[in-house]
């Protein structure tokens, strides 16, 4: 998710993997006009405004708070309650240690190029031309960051998709018997008593006014209702806080360490939590005064990485064995946690719009150069219309919450936050004498944690989406079912 400064124009030469790439930050946070990074001496300057620290830091806690975060629970049980929130700490630090290098490295690769500001994608191609034997392929880091991003962004899609369905769906099965008791129920939060269509219908259900919402020409006009649903979003996760804190149940006999072959399923989850690296660079960019960047964000992902552990451990151990691929699913059948999902599901109906937004400024404005004048609004309409039903058919292919969010994270989330950044580093500065052998060596066990991540994490996610589709196979098609 990388940054532009006017997201409404775009040159007429653009190409599918053309730089800068933009981001949802840039249509609800424009960049101020301003001299480049060698004249302001990195701080603006002439009056000229851009987003203060606490704009930063609320934009920042925004692009890492999502569904992620309710899915966090169930990694904590992938991974023990006592190695979970162990590991979730340790995934922090390396998270944020790699974007502090891509700000590092994109400050040292700005200067040298004499550009005002770099993105993710920008950053990796000039990195490989520092290396001799990588220059004449270094467009090819640029491509291969941007083909992560949009993998990530549509993933982030496709999970928003299966959870809306599904929480959706609770509240309606449970809407006749809805009561204003919010007593726990340790087998199945909210009581299903009258079953209702299956989850992918809803997903179909979601499909015309998700269209419909991706149609809007400037995100801009989403600002207001994205502030509401922030807000929403706020105040549903202050009452799930409180309801799993006032409900865990003594004593506390969970298993302090998961079985070895979930833990892959853990890793996934948690770097899709903690995969705010695009964000990173835009909002530095946008910042009044960038070199107050750093405590941006040390402060804002320390406040991520506190919720990402309170919440994964306080979760799990509500409520158990049960959890759910998301907590919002375990709340109970009453309506103050049932008001709670819709909120949620608002927050993340509109959030929809804006994670689509930079896959569909990279892949569609290539598509429009080629086409006349008369038909670029029709063709646009089109193309937006079948990436969404694109998505949509991911997550009815693989309607598992939990399933998806460890697939996404192990696939392209781990390049984004751990792999791309420490080799980076490595690039940038190997020909300037700047790295001693403990760097480079902690730059390779961070790619190879990565990588390692990356292998097991897809493996087992993809290996468990199979067995749960025989599983349901067989259950449908057994004569002794229940219809």
């Amino acid at each position: 998710m990388m940054a532009t400064s006017d997201v409404d124009t775009r040159g007429e030469g653009s190409t599918l993997f053309s730089d800068p790439i933009p981001s949802e930050m840039d249509a609800l946070c424009p960049s101020p006009p301003g001299p480049t990074r060698p004249q302001r001496t990195y701080e603006r300057i002439g009056g000229r405004e851009g987003t203060s620290f606490c704009q930063t830091l609320i934009h920042l806690l925004k692009g890492n708070i999502g569904t992620g975060l309710l899915g966090l629970p169930l990694a904590v049980k992938n991974a023990g309650l006592v190695l979970g929130p162990i590991s979730l700490l340790c995934m922090g630090v390396i998270a944020v240690h790699c974007m502090r290098l891509l700000v590092k490295c994109s400050h040292h690769l700005s200067a040298k190029m004499d550009r005002p500001s770099l993105s993710y994608g920008e950053a990796m191609e000039y990195g490989m031309e520092n290396v001799s034997w990588l220059r004449r392929h270094s467009q090819w880091g640029k491509h291969t960051v941007n083909v992560f991003l949009i993998i990530t962004q549509l993933g982030f899609c496709c999970v928003y998709f299966v959870f809306l369905s599904d929480n959706i769906k609770q509240v309606v099965e449970a809407a006749n018997t809805t009561t204003f008791s919010c007593q726990m129920n340790y087998t199945n939060q909210t009581q299903v008593l009258v079953p209702s269509f299956d989850s992918r219908l809803y997903m179909l259900c979601f499909l015309p006014p998700i269209i419909l919402l991706v149609f809007t020409p400037d995100l801009r006009y989403l600002a207001p209702l994205s502030l509401v649903a922030n807000l929403m979003m706020t105040a549903s996760l202050v009452l799930i806080y409180f309801y799993s804190l006032t409900n865990i149940k003594y004593p506390i006999d969970l298993p302090k360490v998961g079985r070895a072959k979930d833990y892959p399923l853990f890793f996934g989850t948690a770097i899709f939590a903690f995969e705010g690296i695009g964000v990173v660079l835009p909002l530095e960019n946008k910042m009044e005064r960038p070199q107050g960047f750093i405590p941006v964000l040390y402060l804002g992902m320390g406040i991520v990485t506190f919720l990402y552990i309170s919440l994964g451990t306080i979760g799990y151990m509500c409520f158990g064995e049960h959890i759910g691929g998301s907590i919002t699913l375990n709340l109970p059948n009453c309506w103050t946690y049932q008001v709670v999902k819709l909120l949620y599901c608002f927050g993340i109906f509109i959030t929809f719009a804006l994670q689509f937004y930079v896959p569909a400024e990279i892949l569609i404005p290539p598509v429009m150069e080629r086409v006349s004048q008369r038909w670029k609004t029709p063709v646009n309409l089109l193309l937006r219309s079948v990436m969404v039903v694109f998505t949509c058919a991911l997550a009815v292919l693989i309607p598992e919450l939990d399933l998806v969010i460890s697939l996404v994270g192990s696939v392209s989330s781990s390049f984004l936050a751990l792999i791309f950044p420490p080799i980076l580093e490595l690039l940038t500065f190997h020909t300037e004498g700047a790295l001693s052998p403990p760097v480079t060596a902690k730059n390779v066990a961070i790619s190879l944690i990565g990588l390692i991540g990356f292998l097991a994490g897809t493996y087992i996610a993809v290996e468990q989406i199979v067995a749960r589709n025989a599983l349901k196979h067989v259950e449908t098609f057994s004569p002794f079912s229940v219809q």
